[in-house]
């Protein structure tokens, strides 16, 4: 495949709920352009960009598909963005280095969720958008009201470009706005007739065609002016208005469509390729040196590249995609890498089509390529030229919302287990691994149930070991509350050489989230520096032991204000002891206390059963923070202690007849209502004494 320049490059990340049509509209889109020799389906499970063996098993997408495709002499880059709860926040990564979210609804549920928490995440990023209304050969489908949510709920600036022809299972084709033609489709070829607009849409078309208009010339002077002295814009005008207004985010362009019909894929196609903006028109946030900048999208820059997401392939071992973010980038470049203070050569370049992908020989700023066996790199990191001091910001992926301990099913299997993780974790931001402190089990944290249990599942597939997943479990914390001055005195005689360590300490809180900070304010040498990084170290290790019930000390502030030391008998050893004593010491004064994680928790379910719904919430200390209408469901937001929550998925199942879902994420920390407090401590201590028995 020939390497592309950035003005003809679109990249696109497909963001929405899950079900809405992302990988089949992917699938119709690779067909049309003559990728696949047929129009693949997800309920085959045979598309290119749903590929892992977990993914056919389920029927959705777990992680973002990466694929392009050639039309109208552009290479277009399409991201198949996850929209299941647990596996969304993956998708953060697409919509990073996109240039456009083409936003996917379901023209009979309407705006869902996860589709307004990517338009959301696409606002933040400033990004370009356009909405696709999937599904209008279903039954109950509606674009008008489709429509209508959008422009409520997501943007005012939501424009129709083409109406529907026909609805329900009458559904053939659209009617472009801009060229007044209808497109007629009769099967799922992609093949179309065109025709006159039909004669019962001549009005409907006529109004949105005035709205469309107006919009676009309000944002440029020139066409208002050509449109107040006309009354009319030509087909050139009205496509070089969108440009300028899509990318400027004062346009948000609406069509009709069937995915898995391949109804009006085709003109989708053509509109991404000839009215979006090429890759070349924007700009991405950088760091240069200690200057934050706008860093254009542009081939004469300083080549370099931002890694978005890493896949695991069975040949060619770990891939690292990238965009490319400035410059030219060619296999024999030698490279940096800020955070690993390292040199790169990315040696092998690949396009990615699923899960296959062919070697390139270099690719242009604003193209998406993957690079084989770099050492040191991995999410988040920038390579480029040392000289250009650019440092891209890191994508946000939230916190694990669940923790498991597992254990393997076969004796002698933890090290494989624990390396096999590894390997996992490295391809999915949002897995995290560890070990309990008390228990010494693997622990494993993810943004849900079903997340983990797939990272599992991956792990048998590949790499052949087997887990036992015990109950989640909750990753309390422990903070104080009061300020205290401590001091404690390590000294051991036995004759020869003794022990002696002594330090001076304070202990403040500080506000949440800011877990530890240590400050040496040793002044005149009555420690030696050599010995202030062991008091650290002893603090450090007694405050991931807990206090109160075996959980980490997080949120305070040691200050190492004096001490003193012995010329013979003083180590290392001696003031790691004396730091672990003086912290226990100031936590008896510190008036300790107990944090819980609370989840923000959101449920979709029929309206019946709004009332024991809430009323179950209410029972698990939940605070109840509003209502509103997703779709066909009511949704419920509320704030919950995680501790209520790990076996919610039964009972929503039992008060809904399963016809219920919910989502939640990790929102804060707060402190642990005293009852409940004294009980977890209770069992901790319970549990200590039959871990040593």
């Amino acid at each position: 495949m020939k390497i592309y320049e950035s003005k003809d490059i679109r990249n696109l990340a497909l963001a929405g709920h899950g079900d809405t049509g992302k990988t089949s509209l992917t699938a119709a889109m690779l067909h049309n352009a003559g990728v696949t020799n047929r129009l693949t389906r997800v309920d085959d499970g045979n598309t290119l960009t749903d590929y892992d063996a977990e993914e056919v098993k389920r029927k959705i997408s777990l992680s973002t598909g990466v694929c392009h495709f050639e039309f109208n002499k552009k290479k277009v880059n399409v991201l198949d963005t996850p929209g299941y709860g647990n596996f969304f926040p993956e998708a953060r990564g697409s919509f990073r280095v996109c240039d456009v979210m083409a936003y996917m609804i379901c023209a009979v549920s309407g705006v869902e969720v996860q589709t307004e928490k990517a338009w959301k995440i696409g606002a933040e990023l400033k990004k370009p958008g356009i909405f696709i209304i999937n599904k209008l050969d279903r039954d109950r489908s509606d674009f008008q009201k489709s429509l209508e949510a959008i422009q409520k709920k997501m943007a005012r600036e939501a424009v129709p470009v083409a109406l529907p022809v026909g609805k329900e299972g009458d559904f053939t084709g659209m009617v472009d706005l801009v060229n007044r033609k209808a497109y007629i489709y009769k099967d799922d070829s992609g093949k179309f007739e065109i025709a006159d607009v039909p004669a019962d849409m001549t009005d409907a078309v006529a109004t949105a065609r005035e709205q469309l208009m107006e919009m676009i010339a309000e944002g440029s002077e020139e066409l208002m002016d050509k449109y107040l002295e006309n009354g009319e814009l030509s087909e050139d005008e009205l496509k070089e208005g969108m440009t300028r207004a899509i990318a400027a985010r004062e346009l948000f362009p609406v069509f009709p469509c069937s995915a898995t019909g391949n109804i009006n894929v085709a003109q989708v196609m053509e509109f991404i390729t000839t009215v979006l903006a090429g890759a070349d028109t924007y700009s991405n946030e950088c760091m240069a040196g200690e200057e934050k900048i706008e860093l254009p999208v542009d081939e004469s820059g300083k080549p370099a590249m931002f890694c978005f997401k890493t896949v695991s392939d069975p040949h060619a071992g770990r891939i690292n995609l990238f965009k490319v973010m400035s410059g030219v980038v060619t296999p024999d470049l030698v490279l940096y890498n800020p955070r690993s203070d390292a040199s790169e050569k990315p040696g092998a370049m690949f396009l990615l089509q699923g899960k296959d992908h062919t070697s390139v020989d270099g690719a242009h700023a604003g193209d998406i390529i993957g690079v084989a066996k770099l050492k040191e790199t991995m999410i988040n990191d920038t390579l480029t030229e040392k000289s250009s001091g650019y440092v891209f910001p890191p994508i946000k992926f939230p916190e694990a919302a669940i923790s498991f301990a597992i254990e393997p099913k076969s004796k002698g299997d933890e090290e494989k287990i624990s390396t096999a993780l590894k390997r996992i974790a490295e391809e999915d931001p949002l897995l995290k691994l560890g070990r309990d402190a008390r228990t010494h089990q693997i622990l494993i944290s993810g943004s849900g149930h079903l997340h983990v249990e797939v990272a599992l599942s991956k792990m048998k597939e590949r790499y052949k070991v087997d887990a036992i997943l015990q109950p989640p479990q909750v990753p309390y914390q422990e903070t104080i509350k009061k300020k205290v001055d401590v001091e404690a005195k390590y000294k051991k005689q036995t004759g020869g050489k003794g022990q002696y360590g002594h330090c001076k300490i304070s202990m403040i809180p500080l506000e949440k989230g800011e877990d530890f900070q240590f400050e040496d304010k040793i002044f005149g040498g009555s420690i030696p520096k050599t010995y202030i990084p062991a008091v650290e170290k002893g603090i450090q290790e007694a405050r991931m032991k807990g206090y109160l019930a075996g959980y980490p000390v997080v949120d305070f502030k040691v200050t190492l204000n004096d001490g003193s030391y012995h010329e013979v008998d003083s180590s290392e050893m001696a003031f790691k002891i004396a730091g672990s004593m003086a912290f226990k010491k100031g936590m008896e004064q510190a008036h300790p206390t107990l944090l819980e994680p609370i989840m923000q928790v959101e449920i979709y379910s029929p309206e019946e059963f709004m009332g024991d719904l809430m009323g179950d919430l209410n029972s698990r200390r939940g605070r109840i923070q509003g209502m509103e209408s997703s779709g066909d469901s009511q949704l419920i937001k509320a704030q919950v202690p995680m501790a209520e929550m790990l076996t919610y998925e039964s009972t929503l199942r039992s008060i809904t007849g399963g016809r219920a879902s919910f989502h939640m994420e990790f929102s804060h920390y707060d402190e642990v209502p005293s009852n409940i407090k004294e009980k977890i401590i209770a069992d901790s201590k319970r549990d200590a004494g039959d871990d040593e028995e």
